[in-house]
């Protein structure tokens, strides 16, 4: 299958086969997707919560609207983001470069001062939304190697963030929970399941400038 069919042949799930299950190596493919998506700066200001306990996805069912694709789910992915940021991450970004590329410091540095006078210069707010930007970018991805590994899914806005990071107990880790995507595979009586692809024609949706 090639991506523009994968692409079509993805949609948002209503109801997961609750004994169909992600196997270990595909749960690594999307660990690692997760790891390379695209992040402004390469600064990664992300978590990626994996949760596959019966227990809690059931739990979570209550602070999701209601959404029994939370429970039913072979894994709840939950994309997180720090509640604070600081200049400590670009510290610590710019030491993994120097490790990673050998790098000196006479090269880094200007780059490194541009950076942290720049986050110094956001307040917490136009942080937070600035890295919940990303979240999505790690979604779009997510989402695009599922359809391609034939893992469904269901991408999710519908939560209460504060529960989320009371039952995932988040808040030890500076992170609140951004979005939601649980995983698995399609039950053969979800009423999506077969139902056409809804897009505008590519004519309403791509502009050429040429």
């Amino acid at each position: 299958m090639n991506i523009i069919e994968s692409l079509k042949w993805r949609y948002a799930v209503k109801k997961f086969n609750t004994d169909k299950h992600v196997s270990e190596k595909q749960l690594q493919t999307l660990k690692e997707a997760f790891n390379l998506t695209a992040t402004s700066y390469g600064l990664q200001p992300l978590k990626l919560i994996i949760v596959s306990n019966k227990s809690i996805q059931k739990e979570l069912v209550a602070h999701s609207w209601n959404q029994p694709q939370v429970l039913e789910a072979s894994h709840l992915l939950v994309i997180c983001v720090p509640k604070e940021y600081t200049i400590n991450e670009v510290e610590k970004y710019f030491e993994l470069v120097k490790q990673i590329r050998n790098t000196p410091d006479t090269i880094l540095e200007p780059f490194k001062k541009f950076l942290k006078a720049d986050i110094s210069s956001k307040s917490q707010e136009e942080l937070f939304l600035w890295n919940k930007n990303q979240a999505y970018l790690a979604l779009g991805n997510l989402l695009t190697v599922c359809a391609s590994e034939k893992i469904d899914s269901c991408p999710m806005e519908g939560f209460i963030p504060e529960k989320y990071d009371e039952v995932l107990e988040l808040n030890k880790l500076n992170l609140t929970a951004t979005l939601v995507l649980p995983i698995g595979f399609r039950a053969e009586d979800d009423y999506m399941k077969d139902l056409a692809k809804v897009r505008k024609p590519l004519t309403e949706t791509i502009v050429e400038i040429s």
